[in-house]
This record gives structure tokens, sequence and C-alpha cells, in this order.
């Protein structure tokens, strides 16, 4: 995939420093590492507000779409757009799961699932890494 926001590993990781982004940040963003349940920051979060990408700042979710999964990740039943992410297949592991990713700088941020709630019935589990909140 292309995204409009090209850069390379060393402008990311430079970036993401200038944005006091956790240590993981980068990976889970540019390497698709997956941060382990129930330990990010923005799991629980329950205030109002909008969930961002890290790496370009682009508006992903609203917390009025964020729900509890029971999953240990911050989980959405919808994106704030239709153009906020882009999703693609993934095989790597035994199952093919669909990678979201953010749809401006290609920041991986989890994956979609198709046992949500409604109205949507889609579980966008993102991980805490990849995401940073901007309260009302």
């Amino acid at each position: 995939m292309t995204f409009k926001i090209e850069k390379s590993a060393e402008e990311w990781k430079a970036l993401l420093q200038t944005k006091n982004a956790e240590a993981l940040a980068f990976d889970v963003t540019r390497r698709e590492a997956t941060e382990r349940a129930y330990t990010g920051r923005l799991e629980s979060n329950k205030a109002a507000g909008i969930y961002r990408c890290i790496c370009c700042d682009k508006p992903l979710f609203s917390s009025e779409a964020k729900y509890e999964s029971g999953s240990g990740w911050p989980s959405y039943f919808q994106p704030l757009s239709a153009d906020a992410v882009a999703t693609q297949v993934d095989g790597v592991l035994w199952m093919k799961r669909t990678e979201v990713h953010c749809a401006d700088c290609g920041a991986h941020l989890g994956h979609v699932f198709e046992d949500g709630p409604a109205p949507t019935g889609l579980r966008y589990c993102m991980n805490s890494a990849s995401l940073h909140f901007m309260p009302e």
C-alpha cells in the first residue's frame, strides 16, 4: 500500500521521540508489533475525545465509538470517518486477520474483527502505542 505521508525509519523514530511516544510506538506502528493485552495506557480510558494517529495526528476514532470488549486493547465499533483507516488481510499467523493502518501515513494500528457490537458488528482492536488521545 502507498500512503500520503512517507518517511524513513529514522525519521519516524525521531518524530515519535519529539512526541514523547512510548518506547513501543515505533515497533507497533512501523514493524506491526502488538502490545501485550491490558498493558496499554488507553485501554481503560473513558474520557470524551478523539483518538489520533501517534505518527501523523490524523483523527481516527471517537470516544463515542469506544466500548469495553474484554480483549485487553482499546476497542471501537467504527472509525471516525470512512477515510480514517485502511485495511489489509494479514496471513502471518495461523489465521487470516485484517490489519488496520492509518490511511494517511500507514501506521499499523491493530486489527479489525467481525465480533463487535451493533450497529456495525465490528471490533477495531487497536494498540494504545499507536494512538494519541485528545480530550474534548
